[in-house]
């Protein structure tokens, strides 16, 4: 039996190693990035895509392999992905089992905006060092709105491609944090503490993005926190219930 996974997110990892600790199917895992696959290299029925794919190489993908069904654990902010992995079970007539990510409650109130770029049109009114920690994609939304990069501190991850896009939007080389998670809650307080943050920007990610951490740092320190709401309210499985499924529906 093959499964088609499509990852990207710690879910998606745990899934994927679980997978394959069974042995009991072929897992192709596809990530949009090497780093992503990096982080699955090693398993035994595991084959590895590295890059984002196209509607014709997926369709390429999918006549070369005879998949029992789709998994898509992609991030809850790549609603684009998800919907074309949906349109992709669609026409060939596959389940497609979408992990969610439980919302967290977090601790203590925060600022809810509905985007990045509403983040950056409220943060432009506002005074004091900010501190990014929604990813290199979007830092070019936020130093448009803020006009100077100066006040911002952002978290990356450390490759290439995260540098690449601080280093074109602008951001000073002493304002960069290359950092790989999970972050616990003393290590965002020492962050925010050492580089005077007035504002912690970030996405509701979940209890397994580290939200928690953010939420009760921001709480201790005495700082703003930012929240960039999910843009929708997608209805699918907890990591837990999805393994359930595949092991009653699939037997794996």
């Amino acid at each position: 039996m093959e499964i088609l996974v499509f990852g990207g997110t710690s879910e998606g990892r745990i899934l994927v190693e679980w997978l394959d600790a069974r042995g009991r199917a072929q897992i192709v895992a596809c990530t949009a990035t090497s780093y992503g696959a990096s982080l699955l290299a090693g398993g035994t029925h595991v084959s590895l895509v590295d890059r984002p794919l196209t509607a014709q190489q997926k369709a390429e993908l999918m006549e070369t392999h005879d998949f029992a069904c789709i998994v898509d654990a992609t991030h809850p902010y790549a609603l684009h992905i998800s919907d074309s992995i949906a349109e992709l079970g669609r026409t060939w007539g596959l389940d497609v089992i979408r992990v969610v990510r439980s919302e967290s409650a977090g601790e203590g109130d925060w600022t809810s905006v509905t985007s990045v770029e509403d983040a950056g049109r409220y943060l432009a009114a506002t005074s004091g060092n900010i501190l990014l920690t929604t990813g290199s994609k979007d830092l070019a939304a936020f130093v448009r709105a803020l006009g100077d990069p100066g006040r911002l501190y952002v978290r990356v991850l450390p490759v290439v491609g995260s540098l690449e896009r601080t280093s074109c939007a602008g951001i000073p080389a002493s304002h960069v944090i290359a950092m790989q998670g999970p972050f616990s809650q003393g290590l965002n307080e020492a962050l925010i503490r050492e580089f005077d943050i007035r504002h912690l920007v970030t996405k509701q990610s979940g209890t397994a993005g580290g939200f928690d951490e953010k939420a009760r740092a921001a709480r201790a320190c005495g700082i703003e926190l930012v929240v960039v709401e999910r843009p929708r309210q997608e209805h699918g499985y907890t990591l837990k219930d999805a393994q359930v499924l595949l092991e009653e529906r699939y037997g794996l």
